[in-house]
């Protein structure tokens, strides 16, 4: 499971011209499963999320996690994550999970998330979304499981 997250001023989903979700300062993490993931590794990849150190400290240091700074988290499911780009010019999904399973995987990303943080929303699965986000820093991390 791979989570390209950044860490954002403001971010917001929009899916068929409606918002679905938005969150203010915190992390937005696009998420990417593969065909191999499993509910563990999704517990490890939320653990990473909450965890990681990204967000500045008093010196100007990454030192503290997203619950130290009370920020958001929005998931958004991304199917292109999971692409095998090392070679030719056209990227390979055969690595990625077929729908069914990463729609489930994804589901239960999202419900692990809600009951260990207050700030979580999310974009819709499968769904043609239109993401905004101001990037701070910028800040951007691939963390995978």
């Amino acid at each position: 499971m791979k989570a390209l997250i950044q860490r954002v001023g403001r971010a917001c989903v929009e899916v068929r011209g409606e918002t679905v979700g938005t969150i203010d300062h915190g992390l937005l993490a696009l998420i990417g499963i593969e065909q191999d993931d499993t509910e563990a590794h999704a517990d490890k990849l939320l653990h990473k999320l909450l965890h990681y150190r990204v967000f500045s400290d008093d010196d100007g240091k990454m030192n503290l996690n997203l619950q130290q700074v009370e920020g958001g988290l929005m998931l958004v499911s991304q199917f292109t994550l999971a692409a095998d780009t090392r070679k030719g010019l056209r990227p390979g999904f055969s690595r990625a999970a077929p729908p069914v399973q990463g729609k489930q995987m994804f589901t239960y990303l999202l419900e692990r998330a809600t009951e260990a943080w207050t700030h979580v929303a999310s974009g819709e699965y499968g769904a043609d979304m239109q993401v905004s986000l101001i990037n701070d820093g910028p800040v951007t991390f691939l963390l995978e499981t």
